[in-house]
């Protein structure tokens, strides 16, 4: 749970403590309690556990979303429609909106987020950006449905939430994936690392899982079957599994019934 703000000397916010950085501009680290727990929602901050900096234009700045922006970008675009309005959740810091509303030009792209902090974020990507197909940031948890749209969308985007979130907040998704994708043919696409029973967890995976875990109990990677069983009781199927770099899948969801 990164905030945006810069603080000098070593200070805790929301749980988190923060080490000073060795000179303006350079990362931002922190440190979360065992069991750290989120106020209200399923996050109160920009939700990455990669060290964040804030660039030029006052927004902030992941590595990994650097590293797997391009992979994304490739993966879904085979899949993503060429018109339409598109729903990303949990959009953090805002990279991948700008990145996808910059490829995607007949995408009305609409990203979310229930911290403050992230929305601001992703307000300062889209000012530098100036895209007319970004849309601003949408205060949208899916742990309160009395906040969501209600469609429709032809895709839904889910980047690097569900492990970062407890199990409550997959079902979430899948119900308001389950609403605002009322046309049959409609994209569910979530991102991330998975536990698979037919495939040998990674040592890698196996050391993040027992590390956010570490942080939050209930975090941690997800059982695909159990993914599955969730959005299949929506109307979604997984129609397609996709391997990523760094041992994390795209997997693809489409609504079957309207």
């Amino acid at each position: 749970m990164f905030q945006g703000r810069w603080h000098s000397g070593r200070r805790k916010v929301n749980r988190c403590t923060f080490q000073p950085p060795a000179s303006r501009g350079a990362a931002l680290f922190c440190t979360f309690p065992v069991a750290a727990t989120a106020r209200a929602g399923y996050r109160t901050g920009v939700q990455t556990l990669d060290p964040q900096t804030r660039v030029p234009s006052g927004a902030l700045a992941s590595r990994a979303s650097a590293r797997n922006t391009g992979p994304l970008l490739e993966t879904l675009g085979a899949h993503l429609p060429a018109r339409g309005r598109v729903l990303e959740v949990a959009s953090g810091a805002g990279e991948h909106a700008v990145a996808f509303a910059r490829a995607r030009p007949g995408l009305e792209w609409t990203p979310s987020d229930p911290s403050a902090e992230a929305r601001a974020s992703i307000t300062a990507h889209a000012a530098a950006a100036a895209l007319p197909n970004l849309n601003p940031p949408m205060a949208l948890d899916v742990l309160d449905e009395g906040g969501w749209p209600h469609g429709p969308v032809e895709a839904v985007v889910c980047i690097n939430m569900i492990h970062i979130s407890p199990w409550a907040a997959t079902g979430g998704l899948m119900r308001l994936a389950g609403r605002v994708l009322r046309r049959p043919g409609g994209l569910l696409a979530l991102y991330g690392p998975y536990r698979e029973a037919e495939v040998e967890l990674a040592p890698s995976n196996a050391a993040f899982d027992a590390s956010l875990k570490g942080r939050n109990p209930d975090w941690g990677l997800r059982e695909r079957a159990a993914v599955e069983a969730a959005a299949r009781a929506e109307g979604l199927v997984l129609t397609r599994r996709v391997e990523m770099p760094a041992n994390n899948l795209t997997l693809l969801f489409r609504r079957v019934s309207a």
